[in-house]
């Protein structure tokens, strides 16, 4: 492809940021539309609005160079573009289908200004047979624009390097060149990664990179069947760990033999306080409500959607039974607010619910995250308070529950935690603290499926 074409990315969220502000810096030129105008100030002045190892660099020089240009205007940026990339949310209906409005009204905006041949690419997670929809869009305004569907595998947290370092890139389409035109910008994405990764401070692959190029509904499916697959991975696990629990096993233990197989691998069988974010809670409901569309009654994911929506109480109900008493009263301070370690994202996070239910029980809560306590705040009940420090949340508590794996609160030193608190329960939602190191501190340790 010509290395001044011009491409438009639709959304700077996780998805739409990163991509943008990688392709910047592969020779061609980025326009970025947000409507939203707090989050463009922060993007023009050189940094993400939200907390991304690695991403901030990039933005910045990507800004400074000229090749990375934020805009509200389709108008200016989708005229003169070859390419579209749409990254626009796709949010829960109550009933827990995809709100596909952002996506039609966005494919219908661009449509209004894109040039005859232009690729418009769905990065966005949308349910199977929406291509379809949007392909008629277009051909009803009279626009002969490709679609193609690339649907995004990028991690919160190690989203620069999954973006650099893919496992593999899906483009599922009906028009072939198309499909190979997607492909390229990928293939001149792996020509620049090691430069951005240094420039990103992320570590440089290898990663096996595959091409997988398939038919539209293919593609739309692929991505929220890998997510549900990986969260019926962690839904099985704390299934298991339950029973544990109960019949004196240890799920780690189990899990590392189970794991051991290589035909099941050990990743996503980690047991502790369920799955959250913007993807996996979504991706879920959304297959499960596509299942519905198409007559399917797909019961195993939603077998897995009240398993992981049962694991945050079920360790509250825990702690109460291992302190043989009520909450209420009790301090209790909860170390971790984002879903995962590396993100300030606290979408349907685990941990925002461990804080709720704890406060609901009746005891004094105050929670700390390195990253995430700003973005928490508003889903947090009133009266829980938060801290600067895990020195300052642990202080006087009666019980300290991890509830998210950040390096700082797994490396923070037992003995510092039980010469802070008042108690001595060391409740680690996430079974990934050193349970030795808590006990020969004097402290109780109490996981899940874990001891």
């Amino acid at each position: 492809m010509d290395k001044q074409i011009a491409i438009t990315v639709l959304g700077a969220g996780y998805v739409g940021l990163t991509t943008a502000a990688l392709l910047a810096h592969c020779g061609y030129k980025i326009y970025l539309i947000e409507p939203n105008k707090e989050r463009l100030d922060v993007i023009k002045q050189g940094r993400s609005f939200f907390y991304e190892d690695g991403l901030d660099p990039i933005i910045k020089l990507a800004i400074d160079s000229g090749d990375l240009i934020p805009t509200t205007s389709y108008e200016k940026a989708v005229s003169s573009s070859d390419v579209v990339f749409s990254c626009v949310g796709t949010p829960d209906n109550p009933d827990g289908s995809s709100n596909l409005t952002y996506i039609f009204n966005a494919a219908t905006e661009a449509a209004k200004h894109a040039k005859s041949g232009v690729i418009y690419v769905q990065k966005s997670t949308v349910p199977v047979g929406t291509g379809k929809k949007v392909e008629a869009l277009f051909k009803k305004l009279n626009k002969k624009i490709s679609y193609v569907s690339n649907p995004e595998f990028l991690r919160e947290g190690t989203a620069v390097y999954d973006t650099l370092y893919f496992d593999r890139v899906v483009v599922g389409g009906d028009d072939k060149n198309a499909v190979d035109a997607i492909i390229d910008i990928y293939i001149r994405l792996e020509r620049f990664r090691d430069h951005i990764a240094h420039i990103a401070s992320v570590p440089v692959g290898p990663r096996g990179d595959q091409y997988i190029a398939t038919g539209l509904n293919s593609a739309e499916l692929i991505k929220v069947t890998a997510n549900a697959f990986l969260a019926l991975k962690i839904s099985f696990a704390n299934s298991i760990a339950i029973l544990a629990d109960k019949s004196d096993a240890d799920v780690i233990e189990v899990m590392d033999a189970v794991g051991a197989d290589n035909r099941i691998g050990r990743a996503f069988l980690n047991a502790g306080r369920g799955y959250g974010g913007g993807c996996f809670p979504k991706d879920v409901s959304g297959l499960i409500s596509s299942g519905l569309e198409y007559g399917v009654d797909l019961k195993i994911m939603q077998a897995a959607q009240a398993q992981n929506q049962y694991m945050p109480g079920y360790i509250v109900d825990k702690l109460q039974d291992t302190i043989s008493g009520e909450l209420a009263g009790k301090k209790v301070a909860v170390l971790g607010l984002a879903f995962k370690a590396g993100t300030s994202d606290v979408r349907k996070s685990p941990g925002v619910s461990l804080a709720n239910l704890l406060a609901e029980a009746g005891a004094s809560v105050i929670t700390y995250d390195p990253q995430a306590s700003e973005e928490a705040a508003t889903d947090l009940r009133q009266e829980i308070k938060q801290a600067d420090t895990i020195k300052e949340a642990i202080e006087g508590a009666d019980i300290t529950v991890i509830a998210t794996e950040w390096p700082e609160i797994l490396e923070f030193p037992a003995s510092k935690i039980a010469t802070n608190m008042h108690g001595v329960i060391l409740m680690d939602a996430v079974n990934q603290y050193s349970a030795s190191e808590a006990i020969n501190a004097g402290l109780t340790y109490i996981g899940v499926g874990h001891s």
